[in-house]
């Protein structure tokens, strides 16, 4: 199969774009052909050129003009968006589909529904826009980048597809991240008979660790969304045998140091290499993952339940469904301090149980979070795409081929 993947870098890389590298990767070593069409948001500086860009999103001209010659030169029997956001624009939605090539897209985010793109505002979650035919809300509050002027033109953009039915009239295959996450956008007007469910996934396997630590876990981004301020807060409350363990850096970086400077129980790493970041987790008592936001699939959970780790999280959104109370983990009510440190003292007083979780935590990594299950699950989607194509001729051609493997081909706006 010749697949085209679509995406817009950002200017801070994360777990996104590293799910984009994976699944390349994976497609290579399966004998596909895989090329790249990318934009990157590091030429964007300032609040002019946010401003600037921000009005880009709805239709690139240049962007398309761009990407008809990539799909001249490539000639792909699919083509899978995973974010056009905002260089790159639904414009190239419309070019492949008038050449009828089947669309996918993944969400990773809720951005079709959200001008901010995570359904929260001001720490606390946040569905306003997806009850308004026009999200005056986001635009009131400036959701986007903090700017008013910039919010409008992402909200006129989403109303302009929505429209235009860029989501209804082109996409082959949505990819949900979660079941929560698909029934969100079924409840925003995505036809439910065209998401499909595949989670992020961990592409090697690790090994599973262990336990041996006598510490918990915190790694992410120290902000606001990612519940920092409660976890610290939680710890205060707490007398445990244990060490706390933060790594990763964020604009809440000043009060992590400061907790860390005071209280002796508290570490913190700042940024770590993955390889260092296993090794942690494979001796981790618990991940600790108090996010205050619905968060997509965070890579992050995967690596823990590789490396056996039971995770306390927030009992919200997709976290609720991917973590399975007193079986892979705990849950607890999100933003609540007083709730999260009765689920450290609980793990701390319950070692056999903690024990118990380990061994279904791996289990659970091994059974839907390995790359050969994600492998299965993307084939499915590409073929049901292809099915519904006028190009599934293309479908028996791949089938039937020989392909040798290559290396991903770089074709950048």
């Amino acid at each position: 199969m010749r697949i085209l993947l679509v995406h817009n870098r950002y200017k801070q890389p994360g777990g996104e774009d590293g799910v984009v590298n994976a699944e390349a990767e994976l497609l290579c070593r399966n004998l596909h052909k895989v090329a790249h069409f990318e934009a990157d948001n590091d030429g964007i500086e300032g609040p002019v050129d946010s401003f600037k860009t921000s009005f880009r999103c709805l239709w690139s001209s240049a962007a398309q003009r761009s990407f008809c010659k990539s799909l001249q030169d490539f000639e792909p029997d699919v083509f899978h968006v995973h974010n056009f956001f905002p260089l790159i624009s639904p414009a190239v939605h419309h070019a492949a589909h008038k050449r009828g090539i089947p669309v996918i897209q993944t969400l990773h985010n809720y951005r079709l529904m959200c001008p901010g793109s995570t359904l929260l505002r001001n720490g606390v979650v946040c569905e306003s826009c997806t009850h308004e035919l026009y999200p005056v809300s986001a635009v009131r509050h400036g959701c986007y980048r903090k700017s008013r002027a910039a919010t409008a033109a992402v909200a006129n953009m989403l109303v302009f597809h929505r429209a235009l039915g860029t989501w209804t009239k082109t996409v082959s295959r949505f990819i949900a991240l979660t079941d929560f996450a698909r029934r969100k956008f079924v409840s925003s007007g995505i036809p439910e008979d065209r998401i499909s469910v595949k989670p992020n996934f961990l592409d090697g396997d690790p090994g599973p660790g262990s336990g041996d630590g006598d510490y918990v876990l915190f790694v992410g981004r120290l902000s606001d969304e990612k519940g920092v301020a409660c976890l610290l807060q939680a710890w205060k409350a707490l007398r445990p045998n244990l060490r706390l363990i933060i790594v990763g850096d964020g604009p809440l970086a000043p009060m992590v140091k400061d907790c860390a400077s005071k209280d002796p129980t508290v570490q913190w790493l700042g940024f770590l290499h993955r390889t260092e970041i296993l090794d942690l987790m494979g001796r981790a008592l618990a991940l600790v993952f108090p996010s205050v936001w619905f968060e997509a699939f965070p890579l992050v959970l995967a690596e823990a339940f590789a490396k056996g780790l039971p995770v306390i999280a927030s009992n919200l959104g997709s976290m609720a469904e991917i973590i399975a109370h007193r079986r892979t983990g705990l849950l607890f009510a999100p933003g609540s301090p007083l709730d999260l440190a009765s689920a450290l003292q609980w793990a701390a007083n319950h070692p056999s149980e903690t024990h118990a979780m380990r061994e279904n935590a791996r289990v659970e990594f091994e059974t839907k979070y390995t790359a050969d299950t994600n492998y299965r699950l993307l084939m499915n989607i590409y073929e049901e795409a292809l099915s519904t194509s006028p190009l599934a001729r293309f479908a028996s051609r791949a089938h039937k081929a020989h392909v040798k493997s290559a290396l991903p081909i770089q074709l950048s706006e």
